[in-house]
């Protein structure tokens, strides 16, 4: 049966079932790895997912496209308006995040290079080749003043109706960068700024789980700071 699940995963998608000659471990200057997994019999917050259970095409086109988000997130990266907020102000903290680009599902130079099933997930191991523009934003992320984050993030603890997988898992890596630099700014900034501007981007696949429920990431995060708001003393 699992052999008939990766053969069918194969043929949906040959793409990117290009097998490199040798394995490659962590990250170097051309290609960036990651492991994504994708649960079989996903249910969030009482909500079973539409497609319950996932078969193994599924699950492996899920698991690119979960890969295409992060390896955008690694090359490219947000900018971000981030309005830290004050309770005694009455002013909500809110993070704004907008794509610098993406890669697409389907790029040819995101290429599978592994993929078993363990503890009814899905793993999927992939290779994306970077081209020298892609070298170029790599290399700018590890140049300047750029700071290391780290912190976990949440999906939303209630939901009226399930919006779906990918929106989920989105919300809760964009919730990890919120409190990422939120928790550096606490620590490097001896007044709390009314807002920060910047740009940011991930510095390595992020570790997902489930917990009370919801979904729950760990992830490590590069920054760049361009501009520091501070509130104005009236």
């Amino acid at each position: 049966m699992l052999r008939r699940g990766f053969c069918l995963l194969f043929l949906v998608f040959p793409i990117f079932c290009l097998y490199t000659q040798e394995f490659i471990q962590g990250q170097h200057l051309y290609v960036l790895r990651g492991e994504v997994f994708v649960d079989l019999e996903p249910i969030y917050l009482g909500h079973v997912d539409e497609e319950y259970p996932l078969d193994i095409p599924t699950a492996g086109r899920r698991a690119l496209e979960e890969a295409a988000m992060f390896y955008s997130a690694m090359i490219y990266g947000w900018s971000f308006l981030y309005d830290v907020g004050e309770r005694a102000r009455q002013i909500e903290e809110n993070l704004e995040l907008t794509a610098l680009g993406t890669v697409e599902f389907g790029d040819p130079r995101l290429r599978v290079t592994d993929t078993q099933i363990r503890d009814n997930r899905f793993s999927v191991w992939t290779d994306y080749h970077l081209s020298d523009s892609q070298q170029n934003r790599v290399q700018s992320w590890s140049t300047g003043m750029i700071r290391n984050a780290q912190a976990v993030g949440h999906g939303p603890f209630v939901i009226d109706e399930y919006p779906g997988w990918f929106i989920l898992k989105k919300s809760a890596l964009e919730d990890a960068a919120r409190v990422a630099l939120r928790t550096m700014l606490r620590s490097s900034e001896r007044n709390r700024p009314k807002e920060v501007t910047g740009f940011i981007c991930l510095a390595s696949f992020p570790r997902f789980y489930i917990e009370s429920g919801r979904w729950a990431v760990s992830a490590r995060f590069r920054v760049q700071i361009t501009e520091i708001i501070p509130f104005l003393v009236h």
